[in-house]
């Protein structure tokens, strides 16, 4: 019956659906090694059949955690960058290009109730992991975006070799990192004004900030000559 079939697509998906969203905040909570697959089907109210069914192995599901936020936010990160790229005769399209770069994830980690915010704390962690294999994720998510913001920053800043812009989107991406790690004491800092630590505001403070350090003049092997 197709009623039915209907039915039982629904449940698979609600099932994958779940065990993600368990998945997510237990390693956003515990991290990825103390995170094991039996406290994960507890939570995920699954068997371990289920998360070998639709993942086929811990490290698999790893990768689709990762793969369900970056792909939208990457995809809505470069529909930006286009916008700007298509009208770049503009006198100055930096500001432009960072907030692409930085609305998208700054707008998600306030996004408590859909989630956002605790797979941004996930990112986080995963940033700092040692392990060779969380850092070669990252990198194979990230690629296309960084290729694609280097380019438009070199065109906006042209004095900069793309080593020099790739280190400076390291720091962008730091910067951006630490704001979203201090949404608490962001609140206290204001001591709780309403609508400073919303994502907008930040946004609006952290596009001129980076924009000062991406056109700062440049020096090599410390020996202060401008490039």
């Amino acid at each position: 019956m197709p009623g039915t079939e209907l039915e039982d697509d629904r449940a698979v998906k609600d099932t994958k659906e779940r065990i993600l969203d368990a998945a997510e905040s237990l390693f956003a909570d515990r991290g990825f090694a103390a995170t094991s697959m039996r406290t994960l089907t507890t939570s995920a109210e699954v068997n371990l059949s289920a998360v070998n069914y639709h993942f086929g192995s811990k490290e698999r599901l790893i990768r689709a955690v990762f793969a369900r936020r970056l792909r939208p936010l990457n995809r809505e990160r470069l529909a930006l960058l286009d916008r700007v790229d298509a009208g770049s005769a503009a006198d100055d399209a930096l500001p432009p290009i960072v907030e692409a770069f930085i609305g998208p994830p700054l707008r998600m980690s306030r996004d408590a109730d859909g989630g956002g915010a605790v797979f941004m704390r996930l990112l986080g962690h995963a940033m700092n992991q040692p392990k060779d294999a969380i850092r070669q994720l990252l990198g194979e998510q990230f690629r296309e975006v960084i290729d694609r913001f280097s380019a438009s920053i070199h065109r906006a800043l042209p004095q900069l070799d793309d080593r020099e812009i790739r280190l400076r989107l390291l720091f962008m991406a730091g910067a951006m990192a630490h704001t979203m790690c201090l949404s608490d004491q962001l609140v206290r800092m204001y001591d709780g004004t309403e609508g400073e630590n919303d994502a907008e505001a930040m946004i609006e403070r952290l596009v001129p900030f980076l924009c000062a350090g991406l056109r700062a003049s440049s020096t090599r092997h410390g020996t202060g000559v401008e490039s």
